[in-house]
């Protein structure tokens, strides 16, 4: 595929999410689900399950974040380039719980240069579990063939 031949971007992000999901065992292997994505968003979905609830009984913190750092990735990583985590902090507003489906919705909130900055609101059901943000840099190569290819 050419990527220079006028390609929507929300093809590109789709063909772009289906080349990183391939190799993303991480992801995978928590069980999350890429329910959409498009040019600078990306919304993942994960189920709490008995392994992933903590003393308290409830989800622990590191899964909730763990999936809203995918979605951070899947987003910035919607337009061809390579993309990593420079940095990502986490607010946890209320606790998950044991079968809850956690959703995760990133968005693009600026893109410029080797940098991007992306929200991402974690929920379950309508209540807001936590809230990320995260900064991204991109690094050398693209997910999708180019003409210089």
């Amino acid at each position: 595929m050419n990527v220079k031949a006028n390609l929507p971007p929300e093809d590109i992000a789709r063909a772009c999410a289906d080349a990183m999901w391939a190799e993303d065992d991480a992801s995978k292997g928590l069980g999350m689900e890429i329910v959409e994505i498009g040019a600078g968003f990306a919304t993942l979905a994960m189920n709490v399950r008995p392994d992933m609830v903590n003393g308290q009984r409830i989800a622990h913190g590191g899964f909730i974040f763990t999936l809203a750092d995918s979605a951070f990735a899947f987003a910035c990583n919607s337009h061809n380039e390579r993309v990593v985590a420079a940095q990502g902090q986490i607010t946890f507003i209320k606790p998950g719980k044991l079968g809850d489906r956690l959703v995760a919705k990133a968005r693009e909130v600026s893109r410029g240069g080797r940098s991007g900055i992306y929200d991402v609101r974690v929920t379950a059901g309508d209540a807001v579990i936590a809230e990320f943000r995260g900064h991204s840099r991109v690094i050398p190569g693209a997910w999708l063939p180019t003409q210089d290819q």
